[in-house]
């Protein structure tokens, strides 16, 4: 039986760059002619976790679910691209556990003043105006991974991200 294909996690702030480094590795596997699906954890909140917050519990339950539709895609043969805060090391763990060995860690990590400043969503304006509680970089904690490809998303260019993390994940192929 042959592997799964890898699941790469992109990890971090709020507007760290999580989402625009998976959608153009994304991009990038499709003109090889690799087959991947990206879960961006924004487009989770407007379907399957509509429901869920910001509290621990919540995104402990957001992780799972994106695990068991990881865990599916890749047993499909597809390559999961997870843009996810997961903020907590227990959050990662418990998408590990799910994905096993074959989960790789992405840390997107621009300082977060920059992030802040991004704020493609709002949510910083809105966690600073007192109607959004619970915003990893603000009033909740954020665990730095470990044991990931760190990945300065303000100082490097995309294509330079693009090009560290396929030369640290030689299963998604040879950088350009």
């Amino acid at each position: 039986m042959p592997a799964s294909p890898p699941a790469l996690l992109f990890t971090g702030l709020p507007g760290a760059g999580k989402s625009t480094l998976a959608f153009a590795l994304a991009a990038w596997l499709e003109r090889q002619g690799r087959s991947c699906r990206v879960l961006d954890g924004d487009v989770l909140r407007a379907g399957p976790c509509v429901d869920l917050g910001y509290t621990d519990a919540d995104r402990l339950e957001q992780a799972r679910r994106a695990g068991a539709m990881a865990a599916g895609l890749r047993r499909e043969g597809h390559i999961v691209l997870l843009a996810l805060v997961t903020p907590l090391a227990a959050h990662r763990a418990a998408l590990r556990s799910m994905l096993g060995n074959g989960l790789i860690e992405v840390w997107c990590n621009p300082p977060r003043a920059i992030c802040e400043a991004r704020d493609p969503k709002g949510l910083y304006a809105a966690a600073r105006a007192g109607t959004l509680r619970g915003l990893t970089g603000v009033d909740a904690p954020y665990e730095a991974p470990a044991d990931a490809l760190m990945l300065d998303t303000d100082a490097l260019a995309l294509e330079t991200c693009l090009v560290r993390l396929l030369a640290h994940c030689p299963a998604l192929g040879v950088p350009p």
